[in-house]
């Protein structure tokens, strides 16, 4: 059987747990405290040799890190992941877009924000963040007016990635009331059927107030 190695309050493991939710497939858990150091330990790094979260084992003992890279691997022959070579680009497309415009600026925020870390960053660099938060949304409600899902049109992998932490935003302290489109296109992934409703806050791990190893 298929192994995450998981920690609850993290959005980039909700990304595989929501596709295999989708895809009904069964699957057992490894949490790894990385508030704790779990993460940095020898035994997980060579897992994922950033020693985060999500990472998955196959039954045949390969590993594979990296939420986009497990996404594309488990939606390989699925709905969620087009069979043609530029559909499928334009799903990597987004996924890039999610890496470097998603996850490393609203993620980062809202994580600062939720776990008392925000009042430790420096305050121009919350504010690069903020900004950048800010143009991410603004792209997002430009490219999700003329159409109802990212990539092609139609609900993928592309979706779920983006999906994870700017859903999310509200969460950093940005208001989402100035992106009706956005917030159409949060409302149209909700409502997909076998979508994981249930996320966790970080409250739930008494560590996470303390900073990452």
């Amino acid at each position: 059987m298929l192994t995450l190695f998981d920690y609850p309050a993290s959005q980039n493991g909700w990304k595989v747990r929501q596709l295999l939710h989708h895809l009904g497939r069964p699957y057992r858990t490894e949490i790894v405290s990385i508030f704790e150091g779990a993460g940095r330990s020898d035994e997980y790094l060579a897992i994922n040799p950033t020693g985060t979260v999500p990472a998955i084992r196959l039954d045949d003992g390969r590993t594979l890190a990296e939420s986009n890279a497990v996404l594309a691997y488990l939606a390989d022959g699925t709905p969620y992941l087009p069979s043609d070579p530029f559909e499928r680009a334009k799903v990597q497309q987004w996924q890039h877009f999610e890496q470097e415009r998603v996850e490393s600026v609203i993620g980062s925020l809202r994580y600062w924000t939720l776990t008392g870390k925000l009042a430790q960053r420096p305050p121009e660099f919350v504010e690069m963040k903020r900004q950048g938060a800010l143009r991410t949304l603004s792209i997002l409600e430009r490219e999700l007016s003329s159409r109802s899902f990212l990539a092609n049109d139609r609900y993928s992998i592309a979706d779920i990635s983006v999906f994870a932490y700017a859903s999310r935003v509200e969460e950093a302290g940005i208001s989402l009331e100035p992106y009706p489109h956005f917030r159409a296109w949060i409302a149209r992934v909700q409502a997909q059927p076998g979508f994981l409703a249930a996320m966790h806050p970080y409250s739930e791990d008494p560590h996470s107030a303390n900073e990452l190893p």
